[in-house]
């Protein structure tokens, strides 16, 4: 970023703060975790794992205090289950984790993935042990999706990013059980043509409720010659019709700068699918894949991310 800008997230000094050398099983990689915060303030990351395949799964690290002495589970959390649920043959990925105080139960969105493409499936659990899984609820070519924590209207809501030639833009969908899906809205587009984010964005960590509206950090991805770029912006939304962007960020906020964001699998590349609030209501903590290889950490706060959000020009 330029040097007037202020920094919005500071990254952790000690990042990355998991990568596949502190795995009790053979890995690959570890990056794109979804996050949430448990009702004794445990911080559980719900990890991408990807084997020595090329497949991926997900696995449980906890952490007292969010930041190190994680306690991984020693086997695979959820496991692709491709007997069941075929469009999970070459792995599931990327998942976002939202708590519904309606239900008393963790949603966990992810995607599936199988020679179709991406989709995008669901599945609930009290324990993070147990899982009841809804299979596939948007059909390939989507992903990055996650749920609103309470209905909006009498619906639960859903954002996720399918593909449409020529482009891939942010959609919201309305469901009255989780399982079946209508009322498609296009919520935000992608930009054209010089942007950071032209073309191709989606979600990164579930929606963030606030007095102003609903805070979306989303990614964007900018093709240059050397390769793709992944970096964040924000966007507000209506709480009572979260379709509706009130304002947007015309540059990024965060981007890869570091060596572990820089090379890795996939170069370039900050990708948080999870965030944590404090209980302060204003601390945030990004959980980020780094170049899809290890998981970092970095933290800002709500209120300075809306205050940023107010130089903007209004939607």
């Amino acid at each position: 970023m330029n040097n007037h800008h202020p920094e919005l997230f500071h990254r952790y000094r000690h990042n990355p703060i998991l990568t596949a050398a502190q795995w009790p099983y053979p890995a690959n990689s570890i990056f794109n975790p979804g996050a949430t915060l448990l009702r004794d303030g445990t911080t559980l990351l719900l990890c991408r794992v990807e084997d020595r395949r090329g497949h991926s799964h997900l696995s449980v690290a906890r952490s007292a205090n969010g930041v190190d002495d994680w306690h991984i589970d020693c086997q695979p959390t959820l496991l692709a289950e491709p007997e069941r649920f075929p469009e999970e043959v070459w792995g599931i990925e990327d998942p976002r984790i939202t708590y519904l105080a309606e239900l008393g139960k963790y949603v966990i969105v992810y995607t599936a993935y199988s020679r179709v493409g991406p989709g995008v499936a669901l599945a609930l659990t009290e324990d993070f042990h147990d899982f009841e899984r809804y299979g596939m609820i948007m059909p390939p070519e989507d992903k990055d999706a996650a749920l609103f924590p309470h209905r909006i209207g009498g619906q639960w809501a859903l954002i996720h990013r399918p593909v449409s030639a020529p482009g891939a833009h942010m959609w919201m969908s309305y469901s009255p059980d989780l399982r079946h899906w209508g009322s498609h809205k296009l919520m935000l587009e992608a930009r054209h043509g010089g942007w950071w984010d032209a073309n191709k964005i989606g979600l990164s960590p579930p929606p963030i409720e606030t007095a102003q509206g609903w805070l979306v950090i989303y990614h964007g991805v900018r093709q240059t010659a050397g390769g793709a770029i992944y970096r964040l912006g924000l966007a507000l939304f209506d709480l009572q019709a979260p379709e509706r962007c009130l304002k947007r960020s015309d540059e990024w906020i965060f981007g890869p700068e570091e060596p572990y964001e820089r090379r890795g699998d996939v170069d370039n590349v900050v990708f948080p699918c999870g965030a944590t609030l404090a209980p302060d209501g204003d601390t945030i903590r990004l959980y980020y894949g780094a170049a899809d290889t290890s998981i970092a950490l970095a933290t800002g706060s709500v209120r300075a991310l809306l205050a940023s959000l107010d130089e903007e020009r209004t939607y």
